[in-house]
């Protein structure tokens, strides 16, 4: 158990039916009333953030959050295999467990997943990935105006925004947390 009073950024707990990560936190005394805690808090399972203040003396049950490398084996057209690296068993997962980083990972690379209680709640892409550009139209010459961008299609079927010099056959470096362009490779 972990008091509200004791909370830090990063830590789980399980509070109404759902596995809860600390965002930000704050402890607060007010001139009058009682000190309360102000945190913003994300729910690992569906992605929603949201504002909660707590007493300081509530206490929550810890969340353990294990993590593992696994191998991105395939689709079958509803579910993505992924494989342990140690013990080789593979996990299916459907489309909107892993929604948010299939589009950066291609077949036979890793990924983080996340277990709570045994059972695959989150799968996290690498940061950065560097994938091939396979489709996007030409740069026209003399358009150099600055930041200016034109749709591409990467090897995993991702559209990203890159400049105009980028052209079909180009590896580029794509932050996956925010889905943008870094570089070209």
């Amino acid at each position: 158990m972990i008091s509200a009073g004791d909370f830090k950024k990063g830590i789980t707990i399980q509070w109404r039916d759902g596995i809860w990560q600390i965002l930000d936190f704050q402890h607060v005394k007010p001139g009058k009333g009682a000190a309360f805690v102000r945190t913003k808090i994300k729910n690992i399972q569906s992605g929603a953030i949201r504002e909660e203040t707590f007493n300081p003396n509530d206490k929550f049950p810890k969340a353990h959050i294990e993590t593992k490398e696994m191998q991105y084996l395939y689709n079958d057209g509803v579910l993505y295999y992924f494989m342990d690296l140690e013990t080789y068993a593979q996990t299916p997962l459907n489309h909107e467990q892993v929604e948010e980083a299939i589009p950066f990972i291609k077949e036979n690379e890793t990924a983080v997943m996340k277990f709570f209680e045994g059972k695959p709640i989150e799968v996290q892409a690498p940061n950065f990935v560097e994938l091939e550009v396979t489709h996007t139209e030409p740069g026209v010459k003399g358009d150099t105006a600055t930041n200016t961008y034109k749709p591409a299609t990467v090897e995993t079927g991702t559209v990203i925004d890159v400049p105009l010099f980028v052209e079909i056959g180009d590896k580029i470096k794509i932050d996956t947390r925010t889905g943008e362009y870094l570089s070209r490779v």
